[in-house]
């Protein structure tokens, strides 16, 4: 069941934060940087794991630490070039995407989860699009599905 909440993800008492980004991303603006700030060895563990699985656009990878765990949603075409910016995300790769973030959640057994509205940042996508995908595949489960549909840093959120 998805709550609409607004404040800091970072902050979360979710089980989980799940984010997009691109195959190969560099982590370097939005939440990622947040995140790869956050989470160092979630980083250097991501760039592991795009050189030796080559991830498409639409695939998850979880990553699980000191401290947290993080989502790696592929909503982003994967940078042209080594040096290029990440491409921009599709409503087809967050479609994929957020089909296997549910897997994830039940596989893993995760509690909640939090997310922040999806490919709208970086990736470019409009909310009106988005919103109602994320509904589709995450209204349903069991469990809590923190929607920060308003960043404030620092503050903490509702959680409830």
């Amino acid at each position: 069941m998805i709550k609409e909440v607004s404040g800091d993800i970072l902050l979360s008492a979710a089980k989980a934060i799940a984010h997009g980004v691109a195959p190969n991303d560099h982590f370097d603006r939005g939440l990622s940087l947040s995140l790869r700030e956050e989470f160092p060895a979630m980083y250097k563990d991501f760039r592991h794991y795009c050189q030796q699985f080559h991830p498409k656009p639409g695939d998850a990878w979880i990553w699980s630490g000191v401290g947290g765990r993080v989502i790696n949603l592929f909503t982003q075409e994967p940078p042209q070039t080594t040096h290029a910016r990440p491409g921009r995300a599709s409503i087809i790769h967050v479609n994929h995407a957020l089909r296997e973030l549910v897997k994830l959640i039940e596989k893993e057994g995760l509690e909640s989860v939090a997310l922040p509205r999806l490919a709208t940042g970086v990736g470019g996508l409009d909310w009106d699009e988005v919103k109602p995908v994320i509904y589709n595949y995450l209204d349903p489960l069991p469990i809590p599905v923190y929607l920060y549909s308003n960043f404030t840093k620092g503050l903490k959120a509702t959680e409830k």
